[in-house]
């Protein structure tokens, strides 16, 4: 240890310059890595973050450091770069003024059907609210933080950049909550309007991050037993890294739901998806248009799950307004709520169950499955697939699975036999 406490000492500053380069370093033992925040601290450096559950320090290296060095320290899991996120829009909000819905064509005893958007409609996730609006499942929105909106109902949240203010500076995580989990009590309703809506913000106001953040983020989400979240952001291109698989796989172990936007490359980068949608723990999420195509600017490639709406969608914005956003970040909160519908339904549900009835029951659209995956999101169909589909045990022919996407358009649905709602 004296000859890692030799070079961190050496190596480590406590603020970023033109000259530093911010590295995580992960230990392979707990006694370790507090033996390494010990060292840091008593030098008078430190860390821009520690995570105790992955034995995580991130830190601001020289970069004339031989990071080699401190790479093969036997007591050193793995040294890679704290990489780069960008939140998955590509087109700027645009306000709509503030105010009330639009007069209702129709009732019903729940919801006042006006309400709904075609986007929300289009991936059946109403047809399950005569059982369940989500009530009493946390949601994590773990994005640009969510501002104070008539139509959101927020239960709390963290910053994990600079510990204050989770508020939403840029608009992306507050348009991506309102599809999610929108109440309708004043203008539109989300998949699941009853949820425990929770803010994390992990990117800036121009919607970047760092992976460090994101990882203390989905362990922050753990520690309070949420266990559905969304991730409308990616590492573009071919990059990979190591401590956000991880952060994947510990949250997917411990039964967190993730549904994943895909990425906005169009084809650029075929045959490969952003991270972490391209993780198989996640729910990957391309985007479709109105019409049930897919967007043009929806990443192609291996792994892709569903599809669901993500061109011009209408969704909530800071300033208590509304506006239309598109991207594949606007397509996976489509997936999010409908997963907190499927808990609130089935509260013991695997992640994986989820997943696949989620691919056994989509509506098969043209593209492909590396455009499209299984085909657009069908929320209410999920519920009622045959145990066999949701085990895997079989999987439903093409004409079989569009028989039940149309089947499932009536009103009442009836859920397995055993199961209690939430």
């Amino acid at each position: 240890m004296k000859q890692l406490e030799k070079l961190l000492k050496k190596t480590a500053v406590s603020r970023p310059s033109k000259t530093t380069s911010r590295q995580i370093v992960v230990f392979k033992t707990q006694q370790d890595y507090r033996q390494c925040l010990d060292i840091l601290n008593a030098n008078g450096i430190k860390p821009v973050k520690a995570v105790d559950s992955h034995r995580l320090i991130c830190c601001h290296f020289h970069r004339s450091t031989d990071m080699e060095k401190i790479k093969q320290h036997p007591r050193i899991a793995y040294v890679q770069r704290d990489a780069k996120v960008k939140a998955h829009a590509i087109k700027p909000a645009a306000a709509a003024k503030r105010g009330g819905a639009n007069k209702a064509t129709k009732k019903s005893a729940l919801v006042d059907t006006a309400k709904i958007p075609w986007n929300v409609s289009r991936v059946k996730s109403p047809e399950l609210w005569n059982q369940t609006m989500g009530r009493g499942v946390k949601v994590a929105i773990i994005d640009t933080g969510i501002a104070k909106h008539p139509d959101l109902c927020i239960a709390g949240g963290v910053n994990t950049i600079t510990g204050g203010s989770f508020q939403d500076d840029n608009g992306h995580g507050t348009h991506v909550a309102g599809i999610a989990a929108a109440t309708g009590r004043q203008k539109i309703f989300g998949n699941a309007p009853k949820v425990k809506l929770f803010a994390v913000k992990v990117l800036d106001q121009n919607g970047n991050g760092f992976v460090s953040d994101i990882v203390e983020g989905i362990d922050w989400c753990l520690k309070r037993g949420i266990k559905v979240m969304n991730m409308s952001f990616g590492l573009t291109g071919s990059g990979n890294n190591k401590a956000l698989q991880d952060a994947i796989k510990r949250a997917a172990k411990q039964g967190a739901v993730i549904s994943a936007s895909a990425g906005n490359e169009g084809t650029m980068f075929s045959p490969l998806i952003d991270a972490p949608a391209r993780y198989p723990e996640t729910i990957a999420v391309a985007a479709t248009d109105r019409a049930n195509r897919v967007a043009d600017f929806s990443s192609r490639g291996n792994g892709i799950s569903v599809a669901a709406p993500g061109v011009d969608i209408l969704s909530t914005l800071p300033g208590g307004t509304y506006g239309k956003m598109s991207g594949t970040s606007m397509a996976a909160p489509h997936v999010t709520g409908g997963a907190a519908l499927l808990r609130a339904l089935f509260p013991r549900m695997r992640p994986a169950e989820i997943k696949r009835r989620f691919e056994a029951s989509a509506l098969q659209i043209p593209g492909g499955r590396q455009a499209v995956g299984a085909g657009l999101l069908q929320v209410a169909p999920a519920a009622v697939i045959p145990a066999a589909v949701a085990s895997g045990s079989r999987f439903p022919s093409k004409t079989r699975r569009l028989k039940k996407a149309k089947s499932a358009s009536r009103p009442v649905l009836l859920i397995p036999s055993g199961r209690s709602k939430r």
